[in-house]
Order: C-alpha cells, then structure tokens, then sequence
C-alpha cells in the first residue's frame, strides 16, 4: 500500500484539513482529517473505475451536511432514547439532535472534530482525543484510534479507544455506498445479503422496543441475495416506520469478537463483502437524504446510496438485554470492520 497526503482546505474557523490517499491492488481510499472521513473508494470494474462512495468536494461540504457522510462516529452511534442513559447510578443527559432522541454523538460528534493523523506500519492512523464536555452528557476524556489499511482488494478500519472514566461507547463508521458509482442513482437496485435471522424491531421513533423480531417471511428476512427494490416500499409497519430500510440486524455468528461475514452487497459487475467483529449491522438504505451536492456536481437523492453500519445495537446503554456498550476506566475498546471488494 501507498500513501499520499495532499492538503484539502481548512475549516471554517480555519482549522486545516488534510486529504490521505491510500492505494492497492488497482484500488484508491480517499480519507480526509475532518471527521477522519471515507471520501472516495475508487474500484477498478472490468476495464474501467468507478468511485463507489459519496462524499464531497471541499470541507465545506461536510461540515454543511448532516447526513455524516463517510464519517467516524462516536462516542455512541445511532440512537439513544430520550437523550439519557444512566451509568453507576448517574442519570446523564445528551444532545436531543433527532428530536427528543440522541443520534451519533451529539451536535459535535467525532463526525465534526479534526482528527490527526500518522502513518505506521503500512497504514494510516486517525486520532482524537474527545474531551469531556465536546459533546454534552460524555463522561472523561477519550481517545480514539482508528487503523486504516489498504490490501488485496480490502479496506480495514480498526477501532482502538480508553477513556479517563467509564463511559458508553458505540463506534462505527457512516460510508455511503453505491456499488453503480457515487454520482450512478438510485441503490434500489442493488442486491443485499444479511447474515441474520432476527432484527430490532423500532418504535415511531426509531428506538429498538428491547425485543426481537424474526425475519421469516417479512421484508427483513435478507438472508439470500434480495434486490432491495423488492422489500424497501413493502406494506409492512416496521418498513413504514423506518421510511424504507432503516434498522439493526442482529449477526448470526455468536461468537461475535471474532471477524465474521455480516452483509454482501452486489451491483453491476462489483461484490462488497463486510466483515466485522461487532454483534449488528445497520442496515440504512439512504431514506431521509435530501438531494445534497456532492462530488463532480452530482446530486444525492433520497436513496441514491447506503450505510451497513457495524455496531452495537442502538439504545443498548438503555437495554439490559442488549450486549453492554461499555468502556470500563483503564481498559481497551477495540473491534473490526473489514469491507472486501470483488469483480463479478
């Protein structure tokens, strides 16, 4: 793998953003210092290219939008109900960003801050260190570590963090896909595979109600390549509530610490397998874009591209049941998401 570091402009309070750009077995990662951001991932297909993740030209283009595109999210990605937890018998209170939830991290998430960055080992390393009070209801200062690397058609992310207190911890990374290109429309298309046979079933407003909900014989049951225009507009409540695909999987492989296969996604000649060590995957099929400006002039539509985002499941510092988001005082957070690309 190589590495190029190029300058991509500064901030509006003038803060400089820099632009790495790793490349490998004919394939290009773009990953920006703002909001240590996914910015292109540039695929050879047959005899062409295509850049099949969404993204924007200039820093101003992300620190406009609100749809975290490409971006590192913490400290607790999706959703918190009633922006609260309670930890060690303390009630904390959050950012109410997503009306009266809490929605990746707050109004100043790890997807707003400037990250740094140093290359070692064949790899690029974002960091931060997220200070207590950056985002509202977060206890301790943490930092965060996240690995970037670039080998035989697979582009690895791995999370490191420690905090100075306990604190909830949900990190996972909000890339937008389209396998037809960033700029080709509609995902609708695109065939999905998920590894599951159950999901988190949401309320009105997409919180998980604690229980589990079987996919057989529902628009939720992806567990054979399915074209997502089959099941996205389905007469089913869940699908209603979500606007479309908007939901956490529970991943069949139990013995989730290890790197397992979660989803596939097909389209037009490319495989994206994603593999990761994290118990879910949310799965959100663009449903509340809003027809942004992205690179090359092109327009980002409602569902013009799609996250699988691997993490705990959402609101579970608020569900006993839920695998427990949680970093203890002196220990080590650490998971993988590996995204695999193949021609086919």
């Amino acid at each position: 793998m190589t590495i190029e570091k190029l300058p991509f402009g500064e901030t509006k309070d003038g803060k400089p953003v820099e632009l790495y750009r790793l490349k490998d077995s004919g394939i290009t990662v773009e990953v920006i210092t703002y909001g240590a951001a996914i910015r292109s991932i540039i695929v050879p297909v047959g005899d062409t290219v295509r850049d099949v993740a969404l993204g924007f030209d200039d820093v101003a283009g992300y620190e406009a939008n609100k749809g975290y595109h490409g971006a590192a999210i913490g400290r607790i990605g999706n959703r918190v109900a009633n922006a609260e937890y309670k930890m060690n018998n303390k009630l904390y209170e959050l950012d109410a960003n997503d009306g009266k939830n809490s929605l990746h991290g707050g109004f100043i998430g790890f997807d707003k801050q400037v990250w740094t960055a140093r290359e070692e080992n064949n790899a690029l390393v974002m960091m931060l260190l997220d200070k207590e009070g950056t985002a509202a209801g977060y206890p301790g200062d943490m930092r965060v570590e996240i690995k970037y690397t670039l080998e035989n058609g697979e582009l690895g992310i791995d999370y490191k963090a420690n905090c100075t207190e306990d604190t909830p911890i949900n990190l996972t990374n909000h890339c937008y896909f389209n396998l037809a290109g960033h700029d080709s429309g509609s995902i609708e298309n695109h065939k999905i595979q998920i590894f599951s046979h159950k999901i988190t079933p949401v309320d009105d407003t997409l919180i998980p109600t604690g229980k589990y909900m079987d996919v057989t014989n529902t628009p939720f049951d992806l567990r054979e390549l399915t074209v997502i225009a089959d099941g996205i507009n389905s007469l089913n409540r869940q699908i209603e509530l979500g606007g479309g695909y908007d939901h956490n999987w529970v991943l069949s492989h139990e013995a989730y610490r290890s790197l397992a296969p979660a989803a596939i996604l097909e389209c037009d000649g490319l495989s994206m397998t994603c593999l990761t060590t994290k118990p879910g995957i949310q799965f959100y099929s663009g449903n509340m874009m809003q027809g942004e400006t992205g690179k090359e002039r092109a327009v980002y539509s409602k569902r013009t591209g799609l996250c699988l985002e691997t993490q705990y499941f959402p609101n579970a510092v608020n569900t006993p049941g839920f695998p427990a988001p949680l970093l203890r005082k002196g220990d080590t957070y650490m998971h993988k998401t590996v995204y695999k690309f193949r021609g086919i």
